[in-house]
């Protein structure tokens, strides 16, 4: 799980990648389509899209001579969950300073 958490926070931190994830959630796109926004060779995009596939993010099949990508959701859910941990620990102890800074008696109150 840890590895593959992992790979999708790399996959995840290029602009580009994220651009072509945001691109798939549409439906499938050709590796041309991915490419077109971005002024970059097919062979540009195609390496972004093996950088996806090996973060289980896409998954792409051959129509001919065309290779068509298609976003996967199971790793994006498998991140947030773990996101999500670290949003209810910020949550709780946000939450208690915040009880602190309204007792203290020198805290200015709202009119």
């Amino acid at each position: 799980m840890v590895e593959r958490l992992d790979a999708t926070f790399a996959a995840l931190s290029d602009p580009t990648r994220r651009a072509m994830l945001a691109s798939m959630a549409g439906g499938e796109r050709s590796i041309g389509e991915l490419a077109a926004p971005h002024a970059m060779s097919f062979a540009g995009a195609s390496k972004h899209v093996k950088a996806l596939e090996r973060a289980g993010l896409v998954e792409r099949r051959k129509a001919g001579r065309t290779q068509l990508c298609r976003l996967r959701t199971e790793p994006l859910q498998e991140a947030q969950a773990w996101l999500r941990q670290w949003e209810q620990f910020w949550t709780i102890r946000l939450d208690a300073l915040e009880a602190l800074i309204a007792a203290d008696p020198k805290t200015p109150k709202e009119r």
